[in-house]
């Protein structure tokens, strides 16, 4: 008797090793000696059954059981990161696996900081090697790009690009990501951000979201504290209806990309719609792409009697003035 248990015992241990040995052998060897790379995207909300069929279907496993099993003895079945992943049949299903879970597909983090234009958002990608700053920019200024896919861009004129819509935010992106997909990216975001209650409350004013956001991008790259940018939304709101220039030096270096904190003269004598010395009301379109501060300043503006601000050259301190001549008091005391 005790026999027979022993040689049931051995014969189970011999079963349990050839069971192992064949399960070692099917994740460790390659559906193909062949290695061309293979484009494989896993859509949002693909299991682990899913996502094995469709390698299976394309030849780049060999057997889908084995595959879903290493899986769940791992405890990955999480871990799989949407979108799209290199990987070619020579691959085991460890290496697979690791390509396509959380960590093993390429991504990268990139910043796009608020104020940016859609130029510095291109130069920017293309120096953290992300996307081509040609192919970028073909999208992004593009007059009709997106315009089917996002309803808050229903009232952008033809004329105008993405300016002002792609969102600057800090963003999870794969290394071999297209710039539409990018571009999708941040649209989306925008999409969140400029929620409903916002979006009403633009309505509401019998404002366009082009016209805010136009304001907004303005705004963003006058002032940098919060509070600021709700006063300044509100003088500029006060000189628009009065008629008055905005006179924002801002829309200047937007022309001259000079940066200057006061441009010359002859800055603000140069020809151009930008320019909101010589041309009244807002400008054909976004001079930047603003955060959700300078947006909210725009649609939630504070209330003060002023007509006039400058920024000092050291601190960046707003100074605000009631009126013109009290504005080149200020103008001589903090700038000159």
């Amino acid at each position: 008797m005790f026999k027979s248990i022993k040689l049931i015992i051995i014969l189970v241990m011999i079963l349990g090793l050839c069971a192992w040995i064949f399960y070692s052998y099917q994740i460790t060897a390659p559906a193909s000696k062949d290695n061309p790379n293979i484009e494989f995207t896993i859509e949002p909300g693909w299991g682990v059954n899913r996502i094995s069929q469709e390698l299976l279907n394309l030849g780049l496993i060999r057997n889908q059981f084995y595959f879903e099993v290493y899986v769940w003895l791992k405890d990955l079945q999480r871990n799989f990161q949407s979108g799209k992943h290199t990987i070619s049949a020579s691959m085991n299903i460890k290496e697979i696996v690791n390509s396509l879970i959380k960590g093993g597909g390429k991504e990268k983090v990139i910043t796009i900081l608020e104020g940016w234009n859609n130029q510095e958002i291109a130069d920017y990608l293309e120096n953290q090697n992300v996307v081509d700053e040609i192919n970028f920019l073909g999208l992004a200024n593009h007059k009709l790009a997106f315009t089917d896919e996002y309803t808050f861009l229903n009232d952008k004129p033809s004329t105008a690009s993405l300016e002002g819509y792609l969102f600057p935010d800090t963003y999870r992106v794969f290394a071999d990501a297209t710039a539409e997909e990018i571009i999708q990216k941040m649209l989306d975001n925008f999409s969140e951000k400029l929620n409903n209650n916002l979006r009403t409350k633009i309505k509401d004013q019998d404002k366009t979201i082009f016209e805010v956001i136009t304001l907004a991008s303005i705004i963003e790259k006058e002032v940098r504290k919060s509070e600021d940018m709700k006063m300044v939304a509100d003088i500029f709101y006060k000189r628009l209806a009065s008629g008055i220039a905005l006179q924002s030096d801002a829309t200047i270096n937007y022309i001259t990309h000079k940066g200057m904190i006061q441009p010359t003269y002859a800055d603000t004598e140069i020809d151009n719609p930008y320019n909101t010395y010589k041309y009244r009301g807002l400008t054909p379109g976004p001079i930047s792409n603003p955060g959700l501060n300078a947006i909210m300043a725009t649609i939630e503006p504070t209330a003060n009697d002023y007509y006039y601000f400058l920024t000092t050259k050291d601190t960046g301190e707003v100074i605000y003035s009631k009126t013109y001549e009290e504005h080149l008091k200020n103008k001589a005391k903090y700038l000159n």
